[in-house]
């Protein structure tokens, strides 16, 4: 799946949402013996160490009948992986990480004849087995050519694994900014960039809006490093998609309802979450005040994105202040965006110079605008990323006329590889 140092069937975003009921997660409790999602109790994971021990000890033949009741429960079923499976798939976590952070760590291997990345990602609330099982059911069901597959998950103590399908490319992150050679990049064309924007934005529309009957996902993890671009096409595509709900950081008023009922009593609750980790540069101002995610944030870390794409600059970095007494001054990447666009031809000389000058000015200009109403102080006044895809669809085709016009070729090809 994604590559961190390097980490799409093109479906229009407005295709018919899946006919699946709004989901939720289970968490694991204090202990770190070994399960998989069918040793889940079903009661919430508030007990003291002592009992909690006492549960996970209980016999192997439940556990397996309630692996398999699970199994059984799931219409379309993603892979409910024995943490066996996990273990001998990593050499018992043994292999190179592909990735790691503070908050995850990843594992390149191959699980049922299937190339995946693991990750690990701790649980961040108490959720019970019902929650689980409607959000990885949902999350499975999701189609769309710029999210990353997720093909099931596995559980052990405090701790879910979420195995995605893994995918050849290198994270946009690094597309943008080579280390090796700061003066190159994959994205030295124009239209490369927009075709990123588009698939981005169009992934992200898609999980705000068509990924269950309810909707209302939250993404929570967008940002420049979580996006891959893929070996030969240069599409986007998004990573972590369900993390953040698997994991328990998005939580819902609305407890798991039946089929029957789930149209009449599911309800929009994209301002009732809970947010308990962010990237700096992308998180939108309420968001650090309050904690709260909600698609609105996920626009702001859009916005971030786009202006990333735009002058191909980090989205913060710190510089050492030599006029100000010393230290290192926070800069973000909207600030030199707005004074671009404050100034006449300003934005022209604020577009990454790798691109060489050699893009549509006006489009560009809108662009700029794009990312730059996605980042507004008030989230209200963030635009809805349905408008936000349709507006850079329009942007794209623009610049595909214009790359056809000046004789540029539209249809491309790069080799990913480090240079």
């Amino acid at each position: 799946m994604c590559k961190t140092k390097a980490s799409t069937d093109v479906v229009d975003s407005r295709s018919p949402r899946s006919r699946t009921s709004r989901t939720s997660i289970s968490a694991s409790g204090r202990s770190a013996v070994p399960s998989s999602f069918g040793n889940l109790p079903s009661n919430n994971f508030t007990t003291d160490s002592k009992s909690y021990n006492k549960d996970w000890s209980k016999s192997s033949s439940s556990s397996r009948a309630s692996l398999t009741s699970l199994r059984d429960s799931l219409p379309e079923n993603p892979h409910i992986y024995e943490f066996s499976e996990i273990c001998a798939a990593t050499r018992n976590f043994r292999v190179d990480k592909f990735s790691s952070s503070s908050s995850s760590a990843a594992w390149r291997c191959s699980i049922r004849n299937k190339e995946v990345l693991v990750f690990q990602r701790k649980f961040r609330r108490p959720m019970e087995l019902p929650e689980l099982r409607e959000r990885l059911s949902v999350i499975y069901r999701s189609h769309h050519s710029s999210l990353i597959k997720l093909f099931g998950a596995s559980v052990s103590g405090n701790y879910i694994y979420l195995v995605y399908d893994f995918v050849q490319g290198v994270n946009l992150a690094d597309c943008l900014r080579n280390s090796r050679n700061p003066n190159f990049t994959v994205l030295s064309n124009w239209l490369s960039r927009m075709q990123i924007a588009t698939d981005l934005a169009h992934g992200l529309d898609y999980i705000h809006h068509f990924a269950g009957v309810s909707s209302n996902f939250i993404h929570n993890h967008i940002k420049s490093s979580s996006i891959i671009v893929t070996e030969e096409t240069m599409n986007a595509k998004i990573c972590h998609f369900g993390t953040s709900e698997l994991c328990g950081e998005i939580l819902i008023d609305n407890p798991p309802v039946s089929d029957s009922t789930k149209s009449k009593e599911l309800k929009r609750y994209e301002s009732r979450t809970v947010k308990f980790e962010g990237t700096r540069g992308y998180m939108a101002p309420e968001l650090q005040v309050t904690g709260i995610a909600t698609q609105k944030t996920d626009v702001y870390a859009f916005g971030i994105v786009v202006l990333e794409l735009l002058c191909g600059e980090e989205a913060l970095k710190y510089k050492f202040n030599e006029n100000g007494g010393g230290g290192y001054k926070r800069l973000s990447v909207i600030d030199p965006a707005r004074e671009a666009v404050a100034e006449v031809g300003g934005v022209r000389k604020w577009i990454d110079k790798r691109l060489k000058d050699s893009f549509p000015v006006e489009v560009a200009e809108k662009m700029v605008w794009v990312g730059l109403e996605c980042v507004g102080d008030d989230p209200e006044k963030r635009p809805d990323m349905g408008r936000v895809a349709a507006l850079v669809s329009k942007l794209y085709l623009e610049s595909k006329n214009w790359a056809e016009q000046i004789g540029m070729p539209i249809d491309f090809s790069v080799s990913l590889a480090p240079r």
